[in-house]
């Protein structure tokens, strides 16, 4: 009998829908893109329905009555451009503000209906702009809610083959060739554990119920951005619930996070001026990897906030920040396995920890004049990275690297509206130091470092639509110097973009875009601070690493909810730093857990990396959405030969498919599709590990003459969502890896042993067999109360 309750409630449970929910209040504002004004009797629809409303005298919307759901919503203005928000998942509770922004038609007024879409074109970036939804980002399979996952579903993105690493890799560029914005302030990286000189590493820190969208951008960078050479990811945060408090748990296989937000000083107003949004994490990874008797234990914290004050209609301050406390350490397994005594010899021991802190103040000017932003921001990286001959006792050390990057940065900007044109004025000024201990006991290299440093610069940016909207044009500058290398001025550094964009159709269905660019970034920290043994900086006189843009691509919009496009693209880089040791470009290290460019480069190095992406993007209509990606592509930089070798990167073609289908009762189903061509590598150099051994050195004289096997991956994803009155409830289950493949990856080798597992001398290096891919079932859960 009480086998048959129990069995009556889960039924009940997973096909009653919202049996037990109830309608909210949807809530949102109305805003002019450019401006920043609130719109004023804009009108807002839930497609599909006859239910919508206008906006008051400060711009917001209120639609009550909604029933649990996920909808599209279409923003409409006289005289702007229709905006659909689509898969938007209204909740009993957890639900955030709808946030509008309607782009001005330059065209005049007809006739002929513009359809409202959710794709928007910008004056600045008309090409190589991707934009991902909260939604998008929370049920993409395989993703376990890291944004730097999801974001290589987008064209010409991929991450490390076999690596099992967050490593950003766009248009066949490096990873350290990005940069990230969290609200217009700089964060150094998004990854846990990550790779100091570059920006990878095996789990992201930033939590996506913060995040309101992503952009990402892959040429045609704003001019206001600095130190960028493939790649801009812009985060952008909602702010808190100026109503009510309302918070999210979330529990996964690796980590449970907690977030809460609401209103500060609400006192009898209805919306409160202050709000605040602020989360923690922690994983358990560790115990996992004990209970199935792994050798590793990744050990993490972060925590993000966001505070926002309205000072009144035209100035908002914010204040926010993110961090990150990591540790990773070994256990020796109770049974010796060849495979696993491996990876505790050879993998690093890491104590690491970094933040942000940044404070924000953004004007609308009067009459929509213009708008001024301006930040003051804090990062600091602090980097214990060890090496030892016995990491589980952490006895006889062989390499230290014992690090802090500091950087107190100053960014401002203006932007002024005249006659039709955007015109932007602004600059930034970074306070640099970089303290670094290094003992080096293999390769005899000791060294500390104390580099303290001022980097600077200026920039513009001139934007107009001519010919009646056909024809957007854009023009920017800028130039970047600093107090240090001696191998640039600010005229050497100087900066020029331009983008066309033309509206082959009156209605903007077709579009051609171009793109030029020429764009620099300074060399890491890493490079810089680097000293031999007699104490003198080796890289003083690096030169700005500089990379050349050119794109063509059309577009063409497909009804209201989807587009096809085709971009074409070149990059050309120069002043690439080559190891002076190794011979290589540093473009081909640090996709490992290391500390890249700790040594003496040239800077002579050069590159290259041409291709064609396709993308074809179903936004939510009849219940179904989809994005297919596919991406040909060349990518390769010069050795201390000037001999063009392929990056280890250059896999040649990503193919990417992510889809779902929004079932009836609150049911929803995902699945992702990966492929990447063979990827090259650099062999071990047998020889010298042999010595070296538990650190590799790698041959990178002979890079690219083999390649991995082709990599090919499915995920599929099932959520259940379920709605009370003051409780939301999200059940999902992950099938990762579903096709079963076997992720390549380069040879593994370790020491050969007896059958007790201790060392046969004299030393040889063996080949440890690879393990089939297999199953990875997750299961987790999402609260909102």
């Amino acid at each position: 009998m009480k086998n048959n309750f129990t069995i009556c409630v889960i039924l009940i449970l997973v096909f009653a829908g919202n049996l037990f929910g109830q309608s909210v209040t949807v809530y949102g504002k109305i805003l002019d893109a450019k401006t920043q004004e609130p719109l004023i009797g804009a009108t807002v629809i839930l497609e599909g329905t006859d239910r919508g409303t206008t906006t008051d005298i400060d711009g917001r919307f209120e639609i009550p009555d909604v029933k649990p759901g996920p909808y599209n919503f279409t923003a409409s203005f006289l005289g702007y451009a229709s905006l659909t928000k689509d898969n938007v998942i209204i909740q009993t509770v957890g639900n955030y503000d709808l946030i509008f922004e309607l782009v001005e038609s330059a065209q005049e007024l007809t006739a002929v209906e513009v359809t409202a879409s959710p794709f928007q074109n910008s004056i600045t970036t008309p090409m190589s702009l991707q934009k991902l939804s909260p939604e998008e980002i929370k049920t993409y399979p395989g993703g376990n809610n890291d944004i730097a996952k999801v974001v290589q579903s987008l064209p010409g993105v991929s991450g490390s083959i076999g690596g099992f690493r967050n490593d950003v890799i766009i248009r066949g560029g490096a990873p350290n060739e990005n940069v990230y914005y969290l609200d217009g302030i700089e964060i150094p990286n998004i990854n846990h554990f990550s790779t100091q000189g570059s920006a990878g590493g095996p789990v992201g820190l930033l939590n996506v119920n913060f995040i309101e969208g992503v952009e990402l951008t892959s040429s045609s960078f704003a001019a206001k951005y600095n130190n960028v050479l493939s790649g801009v990811l812009q985060f952008n945060q909602r702010t808190g619930n100026p109503r009510e408090n309302q918070t999210n748990v979330r529990v996964s296989a690796s980590e449970t996070a907690l977030t809460t937000e609401g209103p500060l000083f609400k006192k009898n107003q209805s919306e409160a001026k202050t709000t605040y949004l602020v989360s923690a994490r922690r994983s358990y990874l560790q115990l996992l990897f004990e209970l199935i008797q792994l050798p590793i234990r990744p050990d993490y914290w972060d925590y993000q906030y966001k505070i926002n004050h309205k000072i009144n209609d035209r100035n908002t301050i914010y204040f926010t920040g993110i961090g990150s406390i990591d540790q990773f350490s070994v256990k020796a397994p109770k049974s010796f396995n060849i495979d696993q005594q491996s990876t505790l010899e050879q993998v690093p021991i890491i104590e690491q920890w970094t933040t942000t802190a940044g404070v924000g103040w953004k004007n609308r000017m009067k009459d929509g004049k213009g708008v001024m932003d301006a930040s003051l921001s804090l990062n600091i990286l602090n980097n214990n990275f060890a090496r030892y001959a016995n990491n589980e006792t952490r006895e006889g050390l062989l390499f230290k690297n014992l690090s802090r990057e500091t950087e107190n940065r100053l960014r401002y900007s203006i932007t002024r509206f005249i006659n039709k044109w955007s015109l932007t004025f602004g600059g930034n000024i970074i306070r640099s130091a970089y303290d670094n201990k290094t003992e080096d006991f293999v390769f005899s290299n000791t060294y500390s470092t104390d580099l303290q440093m001022v980097q600077y610069g200026l920039f513009t940016q001139a934007s107009k639509s001519l010919l009646n909207g056909k024809l957007d044009f854009s023009f920017g500058l800028r130039a970047d110097d600093n107090s240090f290398t001696t191998g640039d001025n600010l005229l050497q550094t100087l900066s020029p973009r331009t983008a066309i964009s033309w509206a082959v159709d009156p209605l903007g269905r077709w579009r051609v875009n171009a793109t030029l660019g020429r764009y620099f970034k300074i060399p890491p920290y890493t490079i810089l601070g680097y000293q031999n043994n007699t104490n003198g900086f080796v890289n003083k006189g690096s030169k700005y690493i500089a990379s050349n843009h050119a794109v063509l691509g059309i577009e063409r919009k497909i009804g209201k909810l989807a587009k096809i496009s085709v971009e074409s693209f070149y990059k050309y880089y120069e002043n690439y730093p080559i190891s002076i040791a190794d011979k290589v470009s540093l473009a081909n290290k640090g996709g490992d857990f290391s500390v890249l460019g700790n040594e003496a480069v040239s800077d002579d190095g050069k590159g290259r990396s041409y291709g064609l992406e396709m993308l074809f993007q179903q936004k939510l209509a009849k219940r179904f959405y989809g994005i297919l990606a596919i991406t040909l592509f060349k990518s390769e930089f010069s050795d201390q030969g000037n001999v063009y070798k392929p990056s280890v990167w250059d896999s040649g073609s990503l193919i990417t498919f992510t889809g779902g289908y929004k079932a009836p009762r609150n049911w929803e189903f995902n699945l992702r599709y990966r492929f990447a061509g063979r990827t090259p590598f650099a062999p071990l150099d047998e020889f010298t590990t042999t010595n070296t051994y538990p650190i590799l050195v790698f041959d990178y004289r002979n890079l690219g003459s083999d390649r991995l096997q082709p990599f090919n991956q499915m995920d599929i994803r099932i959520d259940k969502k379920w709605n009370f009155k003051r409780l939301a409830f999200n059940l999902y289950f992950e099938f990762q890896n579903a096709l079963m493949q076997t992720t390549p990856s380069p040879p593994s080798y370790g020491l050969q042993r007896d059958d007790l597992g201790n060392v046969i001398t004299p030393n040889k290096l063996i080949t440890i067999p690879q393990s089939s891919g297999a199953l990875l079932p997750i299961i987790g859960l999402a609260f909102d109360f």
